[in-house]
């Protein structure tokens, strides 16, 4: 709990930032230009559709994510938009001679529509209202890294889970609501599910988050999501876990690498991966991040 006060603390004072720094913020946005969808993807977001690297410091994993949103339509005015998003969210492990199995894997699939409209109002810090709306499938699979060759067995799971492996699914329908100016970006968002394998889960789940360019092609982001908790006694979920991701990095333009960003986060809550959907986790992550 006291870690959850502390976090909470730092999203105060990023959002506070964002506010107080109008007057002095970076003309750059954090994302790359070369970003074509009228929305831009959410920098703090794990479960954002992206291409990128990204070992666990001090464990022997790495997270490795190939995917990206793509606008099909867009308006005249470039005010609406239709796309689609695919993406893998894998967990490997890191062995001997350079290998690196796979122990769990997530596929996603969906629709998009987004939209944003220019804000004319001076007293506010920012200049732009945007919305994405998103109907989404996501999968989730253990691999061969989740299997141990030598007792032909699968690794160990709390006795609840019963066999492995098993299915799971889920649908839903999703929809952030944005504020943004070069250089900052405030957002909240709602999520829906409206089937899930395993059953008992519950449908509703919150998040916000805040983005904040720094000079030097630096930038922060923050990413907070109330999910909901597994318990496995009532075969179901009850009551909210925070969960968060605060990342920091930089962006390469300044090397002439503009669709290339550097990056570290750290990840508090529970697994992002969907067979570990019951587990709570905490750790960091660097690597690099590649924008399209």
């Amino acid at each position: 709990m006291k870690r959850l006060y502390r976090l909470c603390r730092i999203m105060i004072i990023l959002t506070a930032t964002l506010f107080t720094s109008h007057r002095y913020s970076s003309a750059e946005t954090p994302q790359n230009q070369t970003v074509k969808t009228i929305f831009t993807p959410l920098l703090a977001d794990p479960l954002e559709p992206r291409i990128a690297v990204m070992p666990l410091l001090g464990k022997k994993s790495l997270q490795l994510d190939i995917g990206s949103s793509a606008d099909l339509y867009q308006s005249k005015s470039r005010k609406f938009a239709v796309g689609v998003d695919f993406a893998t969210y894998s967990l490997l492990r890191r062995t001997e001679n350079f290998k690196f199995p796979v122990d769990a894997v997530d596929y996603l699939f969906g629709i998009n529509a987004s939209w944003k409209k220019t804000i004319n109002n001076e007293a506010l810090p920012f200049d732009e209202l945007s919305a994405r709306a998103r109907v989404s499938h996501i999968s989730a699979h253990f691999e061969d890294g989740h299997y141990d060759a030598d007792t032909d067995q699968w690794l160990r799971q709390p006795e609840w889970l019963g066999t492995i492996p098993f299915t799971y699914s889920r649908e839903f329908v999703n929809l952030v609501l944005a504020l943004s100016s070069p250089g900052r970006r405030i957002y909240t968002s709602y999520q829906y599910l409206y089937h899930s394998l395993p059953d008992g889960i519950n449908p509703h789940s919150f998040q916000a988050g805040a983005e904040l360019s720094a000079p030097g092609n630096t930038y922060l982001a923050a990413d907070f999501k109330l999910l909901p908790i597994w318990q496995p006694l009532l075969n179901e979920t009850k009551g909210h876990r925070g969960t968060w991701n605060l990342q920091a990095g930089i962006n390469l333009r300044g090397a002439g690498l503009e669709k290339i960003r550097v990056a570290c986060n750290y990840y508090s809550g529970i697994s992002r991966q969907g067979m570990y959907f019951y587990h709570p986790e905490s750790y960091t992550t660097a690597g690099i991040i590649i924008d399209f």
